[in-house]
């Protein structure tokens, strides 16, 4: 190995200083143009759905008590079984009513051979008057008794009536259809008239989904009905579709049927339901669910991906390149997710073109290069949830 002399270690050290100082000079490379994926916004015609939270409630629901006291003498249901209107459940001692419809019945005898009797005299007072063989008088009592013995006939067939009724109460039947909550009684144990609670019968199809709605939503409703863009729920059956705790969409499809006719100063929202049909009877009183109805009339809107926007403080932004090759910030009104894509209201022409890809880097008037690709929803139409910027925007939508 040869051995450099320090005079020769020197000049190769003040070489190499001189090449990095002439490097130096040139400056760094110019800065790559930064390269973006474009695309022009998908079109649709979009109806919005507003999401409530609440739960199914029965359409008639009854707490059965008796009409006649007595002993319970059977129960013919069991605990929790459906049940049709007119299904008798429980059957009350009827030997008393019985007994009662007896003596009613005798009485109805009596007051017709009462009847007989005065009609008969009432005859004969009647030959007798036109013979002058009883005065006026006379024959006005017999009158008066024959009408008398009538009433009391009348009365003692009301009795009759009554006494069937009752009768006929001591079968205690199911008003509505429906399914029977557990008995709340014993054979044996003493019934009141109207006061001790037997069962329970709750109807299940059809089935209320009962919700409340916020002040704001329903101020856009009133303005919506008033413009001719969506029906008032009061007089229009808008549809509404429910999703239980278990589910990913909306399976269960029903109608408006009721608003309530004040809001409540307490929480500011009004009470409201819809109908929905449950012919198996799965859906149950109690259950939760979250629907969405009918928010809006349909309208056309864009839709770019989540990822194209930018949040400005209260702003929301999408680049745009525009025919000079730079990025220009365009502010824009969102919606909710159709397709897995968010709506565009207003701020974006439906031929420019957004950048959906490379936004990160990007600042405002920056020269791009663009590789337009085109639009494509990312999901299905299962309209997916959306948290609501401000009152009252639509949670969900669907193309229509």
């Amino acid at each position: 190995m040869t051995i450099l002399s320090g005079h020769l270690r020197s000049v190769l050290a003040m070489t190499a200083v001189l090449a990095l100082a002439a490097c130096s000079k040139g400056g760094p490379p110019p800065r790559p143009t930064p390269q973006v994926t474009v695309a022009v916004p998908l079109q649709r015609d979009v109806i919005d759905w507003d999401e409530y939270v609440g739960r199914f409630e029965a359409i008639q629901d009854v707490e059965l008590r008796p009409r006649v006291s007595g002993t319970i003498d059977r129960i013919l249901f069991a605990n929790g079984q459906r049940v049709r209107a007119g299904d008798v459940l429980f059957t009350i001692d009827p030997r008393p009513y019985l007994a009662t419809l007896a003596q009613a019945r005798a009485q109805v005898a009596k007051a017709q051979a009462a009847v007989g009797n005065a009609q008969s005299e009432l005859a004969r007072a009647d030959k007798l008057l036109a013979a002058e063989a009883i005065s006026k008088e006379e024959y006005e009592t017999k009158l008066a008794n024959m009408r008398s013995a009538q009433a009391d006939l009348g009365a003692a067939r009301a009795n009759v009536s009554t006494a069937q009724l009752n009768l006929g109460f001591t079968s205690v039947r199911s008003p509505i259809t429906g399914v029977v909550s557990d008995r709340r009684v014993s054979k044996g144990n003493y019934a009141t008239e109207a006061t001790t609670v037997l069962t329970r019968v709750v109807s299940t199809d059809p089935i209320w989904f009962s919700f409340e709605g916020a002040e704001s939503f329903y101020l856009k409703y009133l303005r919506q009905d008033k413009a001719g863009e969506r029906g008032s729920s009061r007089t229009t059956h808008n549809p509404v579709e429910v999703q239980l705790a278990d589910e990913s969409g909306y399976k269960w499809h029903g109608q408006m049927e009721f608003v309530d006719n004040a809001i409540d100063p307490n929480s500011g929202t009004i009470r409201a339901h819809a109908v929905i049909a449950n012919p198996d009877g799965f859906l149950t009183p109690g259950l939760f669910g979250r629907a969405r109805l009918l928010g809006s009339g349909t309208y056309h809107a864009m839709l770019v991906p989540d990822e194209a926007i930018i949040t400005d403080q209260t702003r929301k932004l999408v680049y745009v390149v525009g025919k000079d090759g730079k990025v220009v910030p365009r502010p824009i009104e969102t919606g909710p997710q159709v397709e897995g894509l968010r709506v565009v209201k207003s701020g974006l022409a439906p031929t420019e073109h957004v950048v959906i890809e490379g936004i990160t880097t990007l600042q405002p008037g920056a020269e791009v290069k663009a590789n337009l690709v085109k639009m494509r929803p990312k999901a299905a139409d299962t309209s997916p949830q959306s948290t609501p910027e401000s009152a009252p925007p639509a949670s969900d939508a669907t193309a229509k």
